[in-house]
């Protein structure tokens, strides 16, 4: 793959990131329309280089790199119905509970910390 490839792909990703990428595809059940709501994040990068060595007669050097990221994330679902429009949000429990441990070790550091210091 050239530099040129590489740089055109890198141009036609944000076009490529549409509604269908955050609000999936409807989906009607009887009298009930659900749409999936997602977060959808990228991120690229590169680097390239070319050159010679001072000193050395004969051309050196090289370059290259790239790379990127892309995370989708489902944060809720719109349930439509007749009657009403609701916006129901996905509970990420692992998080959830990942934080709650976080909390509480940090927590038992420093109140142990402090009484240590006391005694």
């Amino acid at each position: 793959m050239t530099i040129e490839q590489l740089l055109k792909q890198i141009e036609a990703s944000p076009t490529s990131a549409h509604v269908r990428s955050v609000f999936g595809e409807p989906v009607r059940v009887g009298d009930r329309t659900v749409i999936p709501v997602a977060r959808v994040r990228s991120a690229f990068g590169m680097g390239f280089g070319e050159g010679k060595e001072e000193g050395v007669e004969k051309e050196s050097g090289q370059g290259g790199g790239g790379g990127g990221w892309f995370s989708a994330r489902p944060v809720a679902v719109v349930e439509m119905t007749t009657e009403r429009v609701r916006v129901l949000p996905v509970v990420d429990l692992t998080r959830i509970v990942l934080m709650s441990i976080l909390v509480g070790g940090w927590s038992i550091f420093w109140c142990s910390r402090v009484m240590g210091r006391r005694q």
